[in-house]
């Protein structure tokens, strides 16, 4: 990234750290495959199983840990071909491998209401919500679920690491979420009778050579840590106020958030207009509202919230780093009021 541009979407993806990029250099020297028989295979299998074990007890657990792709994959390994249902706002990729239109519902700060709870379906609820950072009460909902004889399924792919790990039956992570390298998932399992075999690799569940490096920089990345999250916290709040005091309103203010994301309106102004405008100024934010096929469409998670579609296309998103400092607070502000008071003015 230029020296002169101002990174705040560590929600889609953030650098890879320092500690990670170095076991993943080490871990390419280890080139063969792990499932070979030979020498440098069984040391390639015996990295890998070292590295599974750190992750596990870098998250504190002690289930099984299957690694794919990306948290995509791992999504559709837990849910697709299953009795399943999701909550209004989950993540993309988690609406569409639950496939049933049966969506449960929200409340205002995006908090989640359960229901009636079906025996045997599975129960999709993320940690924390990838656009508003909102944190669901996992322990009271996979308690209820638990109870009814339903399954939780919990993506943990912004929350992991950052938070402690909800009870669930099935968690999915993702590495570059976490300052790991990018393409490589997790699925975290109870009992991997509640997956289907496929044969080839994970002990069948998955096929596909594992990617050792990524694996190596995942469990470099979690050890390395959050100790930044209390300044981060202390920051959002700040960015919280300063765009209240600026006339903006923050995104589910009275709901638990995590302290690394927070969604924010420009009233009158549209989040494609906002992103056009921040980008040139040198700041990287992102969207409320997810593009595809080249159309702007207002964010699903923020209508089943009960925003109005032309007030959820005027949200943006920011989320912070482990260098994301006070300055870039102050610098993000100068360029939100210099958008508003141009658009006022036009």
């Amino acid at each position: 990234m230029k020296p002169d541009r101002l990174y705040l979407d560590h929600a889609a993806t953030t650098p890879v750290v320092p500690a990670a990029r170095e076991a993943v250099v080490d871990a390419l020297e280890r080139w063969a495959n792990p499932s070979s028989p030979h020498g440098e295979g069984r040391a390639a299998r015996a990295a890998l199983e070292a590295a599974r074990g750190r992750i596990g007890k870098a998250l504190g657990w002690d289930g099984e840990i299957l690694f794919t792709s990306g948290a995509s994959e791992a999504i559709a390994l837990a849910l697709n071909g299953f009795d399943s249902v999701a909550s209004a706002v989950e993540h993309d990729a988690v609406l569409a491998a639950a496939g049933d239109e049966t969506r449960l519902s929200v409340d205002a700060n995006g908090n989640v209401q359960l229901g009636k709870i079906a025996k045997g379906r599975r129960y999709a609820i993320q940690q924390v919500n990838n656009e508003t950072g909102v944190i669901q009460p996992l322990a009271e909902l996979g308690a209820a679920i638990r109870e009814s004889g339903g399954l939780l399924v919990a993506d943990c792919s912004q929350g992991a690491g950052k938070l402690s790990l909800p009870d669930a039956d099935i968690i999915i992570l993702s590495a570059h979420k976490l300052g790991g390298p990018p393409g490589l998932g997790a699925l975290l399992v109870k009992d991997l009778a509640l997956l289907r075999p496929t044969g080839g690799q994970e002990k069948g569940y998955r096929r596909g050579t594992e990617n050792l490096p990524a694996v190596a920089g995942l469990a470099a990345a979690l050890e390395a840590g959050f100790g930044w999250l209390d300044d981060a916290a202390r920051l959002r709040a700040k960015l919280d106020m300063a765009i209240e005091a600026a006339g903006g309103e923050v995104v589910a203010k009275a709901a638990p958030r995590l302290a690394t994301i927070g969604s924010y309106r420009m009233p009158e102004i549209s989040a494609s207009s906002q992103l056009i405008a921040f980008d040139l100024a040198g700041i990287s934010v992102s969207a409320g509202s997810a593009c595809s096929s080249g159309t702007l469409k207002a964010s699903h998670v923020l209508t089943a919230m009960g925003w109005d579609a032309k007030a959820a296309g005027e949200v943006v998103r920011v989320s912070f780093g482990p260098l994301t400092s006070e300055d870039d607070i102050e610098r993000f502000m100068a360029a939100w009021k210099a958008i508003r008071e141009r658009a006022q003015a036009a």
